[in-house]
């Protein structure tokens, strides 16, 4: 079942109009044509909405609870994934998963950021929200494939990394470096994607990659547009507005050459169709890791290296 953001509602009504006559439908009265009349309406409303989102729209669609995460993601398109835990360290930390499994039939090493689905799940997973435990799996695993020559994919889909005191005092600053650090220093190919939300320097530990995708309709930024309200206005209802100035849509990105893709999702987001969107990002990391397999090791540390070092340059 949909569940239906505030500025869906009039395509909510129609549809559920449309549940309501197929529910009710009698065999003697011939609806068939009343129904597809108000499917084309909904499906027109539906394109007219999502042609024309703001950036605050796009921020509440990429947090849609419908939206494939991580397990979702990884059980559609990873064979035999083996999960591997800890950081060696401290603990284990279950907003970001790890493990080795086969990208149709190509070994990789998948890494991201899990926000839960549910109550209980979304407490386990601390919302996507990781501590330092939870970088240095991340480091620990980059490194192990590095060892090994096995492509990294990382999934990104955190507000940001945890802010408690805890991870405070167990070092989730340097945590955050180093695993940023880690990154830039593979001479694997790695491929990162910003499935929903790429919130700050916690998204970035997971996204300093040879390739950037996004989702159509993911987003992308230093901080989340109600922190960036909070400081510039002292108040979260800013949001809209903070979001729009930040410019952290795929679309921006992609014209700041911040990201270098983004991956088209079915009409309404990716949580209409979480299969469909699925299957458009395997294709992607398909053909990108053909592409980026061809390079020397020296070559892809190298050229991951300019990439982020250009950024912002006159």
């Amino acid at each position: 079942m949909v569940t239906y953001l505030d500025f869906e509602r009039p395509i909510a009504d129609l549809e559920s109009k449309i549940a309501e006559l197929k529910s009710h439908a009698n065999p003697d009265l011939d609806i068939s044509q009343e129904v597809a009349r108000l499917e084309l309406k909904a499906q027109r409303q539906l394109k007219a909405v999502y042609d024309r989102l703001t950036p605050w729209q796009k921020t509440l669609v990429a947090r849609h609870p419908g939206r494939p995460r991580f397990t979702d993601i990884v059980s559609r398109i990873i064979d035999d994934f083996s999960p591997m835990a800890g950081d060696r360290c401290f603990g284990e930390d279950q907003a970001i998963i790890g493990g080795f499994g086969r990208l149709r039939g190509r070994t990789v090493m998948v890494i991201g950021h899990e926000k839960g689905s549910d109550t209980q799940s979304r407490i386990r997973h601390n919302f996507g929200m990781a501590k330092p435990e939870g970088y240095r799996k991340a480091v620990r695993l980059m490194k192990l494939a590095d060892q090994f020559g096995i492509p990294v994919v990382t999934l990104v889909d955190t507000p940001g990394a945890f802010p408690g005191v805890q991870a405070e005092e167990r070092g989730q600053a340097q945590a955050i470096a180093v695993s940023t650090a880690t990154c830039l220093d593979l001479k694997v190919p790695l491929i990162a994607t910003v499935v929903g939300e790429g919130g700050s320097g916690g998204a970035i530990a997971l996204a300093a990659a040879n390739t950037v995708f996004m989702y159509e309709h993911a987003v992308y930024s230093v901080i989340s547009p109600e922190g960036c309200a909070s400081i510039l206005w002292r108040t979260a209802d800013k949001a809209a507005d903070a979001a729009e100035a930040m410019r952290l849509t795929a679309q921006d990105l992609l014209q700041f050459k911040v990201i270098d893709r983004i991956i088209e999702e079915p009409l309404g987001g990716a949580h209409r169709q979480p299969t469909v969107a699925v299957n458009a990002l395997a294709d992607a990391l398909q053909h990108e890791l053909d592409r980026l397999t061809q390079e020397t090791p020296q070559a892809l540390q190298r050229g991951r290296r300019e990439k982020f070092l250009a950024m912002g340059a006159l």
